[in-house]
C-alpha cells in the first residue's frame, strides 16, 4: 500500500524558490554596496528578500500534511516579495532615477537571461559587480516582479489542487476507507 502522504517538499525545484533565491542574493550585495549602515531599509530589504525564499521552502515542506499551511506560507512569501518590490521602486523613485517600463528594451534583456535553464545568481553576477545602484535596482525589480508572477501561479494551482483532492485529513479519511475496504 502507498502512503497518503502527498509527494511535495522539494522546494529546490520550485521555479519560484530559484528565483527567490536570486533576488536573496542580489538585495543583499545590492544593500550592502549602496545603502548606508544603520539604514533601517537595509534590514527591512534583506529580511523581505530572506523572508520571501524562507516561507517558499517552509511551505513547500509544510505541503505534506497542510495544504492550508502551505496556502498561508507561500502567501507571505508573495507578500514578503512584494513589499520588497515596492522598496526597490522607492529606492528609484526617490533618488530620481529611471525605472524601466515593463517593455522596454532593458527589461526584455533580463527577461532573456531569466529564462535560461542554469538561471542562478551567477547569471547576474557580472552586472551587480560592474553596474550602477540604478541598474541594479532594475535587475532586482525586474526579477521580483517574475518571482511575484510565478507565486501567483502558485497559489492559483494550489487552490485547484485543494479543490481537487482535499486537505489531508479527507485524504487519510479515503486511504484509511480503501484500507478497509481491500481488508475485507
Amino acid at each position: 500500500m502507498s502512503g497518503f502522504l502527498p509527494k511535495k517538499g522539494n522546494y529546490l525545484e520550485l521555479l519560484s524558490y530559484r528565483k527567490a533565491e536570486i533576488v536573496y542574493d542580489i538585495t543583499f550585495r545590492f544593500t550592502q554596496k549602496f545603502l548606508s549602515r544603520g539604514d533601517r531599509t537595509v534590514d527591512q530589504m534583506v529580511q523581505a528578500a530572506r523572508s520571501g525564499k524562507q516561507n517558499i521552502a517552509e511551505g513547500a515542506k509544510a505541503a505534506k500534511t497542510s495544504t492550508e499551511m502551505e496556502l498561508k506560507l507561500t502567501n507571505v512569501a508573495r507578500a514578503s516579495l512584494e513589499e520588497l518590490m515596492i522598496d526597490y521602486h522607492d529606492f528609484l523613485r526617490v533618488r530620481d532615477l529611471t525605472i524601466w517600463g515593463k517593455h522596454s528594451k532593458q527589461v526584455a534583456y533580463v527577461k532573456k537571461l531569466a529564462r535560461r535553464p542554469d538561471e542562478s545568481y551567477e547569471t547576474y553576477r557580472p552586472f551587480v559587480e560592474t553596474r550602477p545602484a540604478e541598474t541594479i535596482a532594475n535587475i532586482a525589480y525586474t526579477l521580483v516582479n517574475q518571482a511575484n508572477y510565478l507565486l501567483d501561479q502558485q497559489i492559483r494551482r494550489l487552490e485547484e489542487d485543494f479543490l481537487e483532492t482535499g486537505g489531508l485529513k479527507e485524504q487519510m479519511y479515503r486511504a484509511r476507507v480503501e484500507h478497509r475496504h481491500q481488508q475485507s
